[in-house]
Formats: C-alpha cells, sequence, structure tokens
C-alpha cells in the first residue's frame, strides 16, 4: 500500500487546492474565467465575444511537509506521517477547455468545458498512516501507538468532466448603482471514484519482531469505488484518462454582484456573491462497489498490517480486509452518488486610486469533509492587491487556507494570456506548505 497511498497523494504532482485562478478571477478584465467565481459576471464581459483556448491550474496543500519537500520529492511518506498531528493532503486540479461567451444587450450567455482530478487524505492518524505505507510506527512511537479517533479518517479521489450552460443579465442600473444576476447550469460526467473511510476507530497498533499488528480494534469502514480507480490508483494515466465518464449528474452555480459606479460607469467598489457546486452525481458502471463495513478485532485476535504493503488498489485492500475474517459482509455491486464541493464564496474589489485596487475574498464550505459522499472542499480568506493598466495586470494574492495556513502569490496577465501562483512567496522566504501553478489563453472580440 505504500506505493499506491503514495500516488493516491501526489497523482503525478502535476496537480492539486480549492482557490484555482487566484487574483486572474477577480481580475478587472472580466472574461469566462470570472464566471466560474460567480455566473453574474458574465452581464459584465468586457467584449462582446470571449473565446476560451485552455487554461489549466494545479496546486497540492497539506499541514505537515514544505514546499521544498514537496518539490525535493524524497523520502515524503516519512516526513508526511511524523509527528501526532492528523495528516491533512489535499490535490486539485481544474482544467479549464474550450468556451464560448457572448454579450448581447443587457444579456450575457456562456457555453464551458471543465475536467477535475481531485485527491484527498482527511484526518488520518500518522500512526496508522505510517503503519500502512512505511510499516514502521511515527516517529513519536516505537513500540506501540493506541490511536483513539471521533472523526471519519478518509482517502479519497475523484475525476469528472463538466459542461455548463450559464446566462446572466443586469437586472438593474441607474448613474450609481448596477446589479446583476447569474446562473449556471452544469452537465456532469463522473469518470473514475475511490473512497475509504475508517470511521470511529478505535485499537493498539503494536510492533511485534518486526510485523506491525492491529489488536483491540473497532471502526465503522466504507469501501467504495467505480472506474479505474478500485483495482488499480498507481497509474497516472488511469486518472487524466478518466476525466470525462457518461452524463450522470446535474449541478447548478447562482450569483450576484453590486457595482457602485464613479462617474465615467467603472465601478469604485463591487460585491459579489455566489453559491457554486450545488448537486451530486452518480456513478453508474458494473465496476461499482460502495459496501459499509463494522471493523472488530477482539480478544486474542490480531491482523498482521505489513500484507498491505503491495496492495495497488481499494480492491486489493478490501479482498484482504475480507479473507482477514474481520470484517462483516461482502463487496456490494451498486449505484452510488457523491456530492459536489459545495461553497459560498464573497468578494469585494474596492479601488483604492487609479490603476490600483484591493480584492477581499472568501470561500465557505457548505458541507462536512467527514462525509464519505462528499467530495473536499476547504474554507479560504485572501486579500490581493492589483495594478490594472490596461493591457496589463499585476496582482499579489495573500490567503490564509484552512489546510496549508498562510500562502503568498504573484500574478500577472498581459492581453489575454495569464500566468500566476498562490504561493510562490511564501515557497521562496518561508518554505510554505503549498505548492500550485496556473496559466491559460483567452481572447476577446469586438
Amino acid at each position: 500500500m505504500k506505493k499506491a497511498l503514495l500516488l493516491a497523494l501526489l497523482v503525478s504532482f502535476t496537480g492539486y487546492s480549492q482557490d484555482h485562478f487566484s487574483g486572474i478571477t477577480t481580475s478587472k478584465r472580466v472574461g469566462i474565467l470570472n464566471i466560474g467565481l460567480n455566473p453574474s459576471e458574465l452581464a459584465n464581459l468586457n467584449n462582446h465575444f470571449e473565446i476560451q483556448l485552455l487554461s489549466t491550474s494545479l496546486n497540492t496543500s497539506n499541514n505537515k511537509i514544505g514546499f521544498n519537500d514537496i518539490i525535493n520529492g524524497s523520502n515524503l511518506e516519512n516526513l508526511l506521517f511524523n509527528g501526532s498531528e492528523p495528516v491533512n493532503f489535499n490535490m486539485d486540479t481544474e482544467i479549464v477547455g474550450p468556451g464560448f461567451a457572448i454579450k448581447l444587450l443587457n444579456w450575457g450567455f456562456a457555453i464551458t468545458s471543465k475536467g477535475y482530478i481531485k485527491g484527498n487524505i482527511i484526518d488520518v492518524d500518522p500512526n496508522l498512516g505510517s503503519a500502512l505505507t512505511n510499516g514502521v510506527l511515527s516517529s513519536v512511537n516505537t513500540g506501540s501507538a493506541l490511536i483513539s479517533s471521533n472523526t471519519n479518517q478518509r482517502m479519497n479521489a475523484t475525476t469528472w468532466g463538466e459542461i455548463g450552460f450559464s446566462a446572466a443579465h443586469k437586472i438593474f442600473e441607474n448613474k450609481k448603482n448596477k446589479i446583476n444576476a447569474g446562473v449556471t447550469f452544469k452537465l456532469l460526467f463522473p469518470g473514475a471514484y475511490a473512497n475509504v473511510g475508517l470511521d470511529q476507530f478505535q485499537g493498539r497498533i503494536t510492533n511485534n519482531l518486526g510485523n506491525l499488528v492491529l489488536t483491540n480494534a473497532t471502526a465503522n469502514l466504507n469501501v467504495a469505488y467505480s472506474g479505474n480507480l478500485g483495482s488499480d490508483f498507481t497509474n497516472v494515466s488511469d486518472y487524466t484518462n478518466s476525466v470525462f465518464g457518461n452524463l450522470q449528474g446535474l449541478a447548478t452555480d447562482i450569483g450576484f454582484d453590486y457595482q457602485l459606479l464613479g462617474s465615467n460607469k467603472n465601478y469604485k467598489v463591487k460585491v459579489g456573491a455566489s453559491l457554486k457546486n450545488i448537486g451530486s452525481m452518480t456513478f453508474k458502471s458494473s465496476s461499482n462497489y460502495s459496501t459499509n463495513y463494522s471493523l472488530s478485532i477482539q480478544g486474542t485476535q490480531s491482523l498482521n498490517l505489513n500484507q498491505f504493503q503491495n496492495s495497488n488498489g481499494i480492491s486489493d485492500i478490501e479482498t484482504t480486509l475480507i479473507n482477514s475474517g474481520f470484517l462483516n459482509k461482502s463487496p456490494q455491486n451498486s449505484d452510488f452518488s457523491v456530492k459536489l464541493p459545495t461553497t459560498f464564496n464573497l468578494y469585494a474589489d474596492i479601488k483604492i486610486i487609479s490603476k490600483l485596487s484591493v480584492t477581499i475574498f472568501t470561500q465557505q464550505k457548505v458541507n462536512s469533509n467527514s462525509n464519505n459522499d462528499q467530495i473536499m472542499s476547504q474554507n479560504i480568506l485572501s486579500i490581493t492587491p492589483r495594478i490594472s493598466l490596461g493591457l496589463f495586470e499585476a496582482y499579489v494574492p495573500i490567503a490564509k487556507n484552512e489546510i496549508s495556513g498562510t500562502t503568498g502569490g504573484l500574478g500577472f496577465r498581459l492581453g489575454g494570456f495569464f500566468l500566476g501562483s498562490n504561493s510562490i512567496l511564501t515557497a521562496i522566504t518561508s518554505d510554505t506548505k503549498q505548492a500550485d501553478f496556473y496559466t491559460g489563453f483567452r481572447f476577446g472580440i469586438l
């Protein structure tokens, strides 16, 4: 399981966090990326026509290891499961594909395409993680470790694609005020899914002559998988090749924005609010399995954890546990649904002086990450000073993230091309626990 779990964590490290395209989604040059944050921004398009070619945001964040360790890539599993603090590791890739938007009178319309690859470790005890991946206990324990957790320790990976249809309308405007409203309806194409949830885990791991054994253990175990990720999650191509599946879900984004206008009709203050990813998708496949188990190891019984070292997929792990006799049923072949990472987003862009503004942004998750049917999201608060010179724009996003803590980044836009990172400044100065990168190109007509 060592290689499998580490790959599930890093999934090719061309990826992975939640505040995608930070800074550019609140750009003065309003385009298709802005409506990904708030569909009402479609009514504020700078051009009558906008064509999106390709944009990619890649990000990884965690609460344990620094940027230099992530880039170096050595002994990551040892560093990640070191100490006593539960491990949280979030990976998130968003690929914005071809899209088209049009502004017509007081309306805006758009068709967009996106693909997502997500992988997460949530609240995993470092002794349990180290035992399964390294065959040893965490550095704070050598002989045995008692684990008592009231949370749901999860390992989760999801891929899916979506096609969005957006519309926005200017519903009010006078000399000083302007209000827009917008909505996006999304068709969801689930690709692959894998989840292991170990809830209310109680047990002791002991080093018995070089073998780690689990005794006196109880837990509620959820195992669910669909597509390629069930049989093998060590193959990077299984993630990238399974982004778009069949149409099996719907979701909605809704949003509003208010602008306090100046004498030249440019806003002095813009405030926007949106509720994103309201919906779910269903995985339907002959390879689907979703089962809730009760794990019970009592008395003189024990489970040898070393036998999980060579597991490549969740189905291998499940089979090993079933063969051990400590689970109460067989795997259940069934369809299952998972909820999208619904978030509430609020931002304000404030003009300080000519060409200089500051954007304040917050993202708040709506659902709990501990639910086995929930794709993870995180809470974020950021402030972004920005210089806008028409064709050129530069900005410095400074954020407080739920997982990785404080980050500082840098980005710029030159015409329709943009490039940036949410963490490059803190990576240079303080070895932040986040690494990310985004870039893309779009252009407007008329």
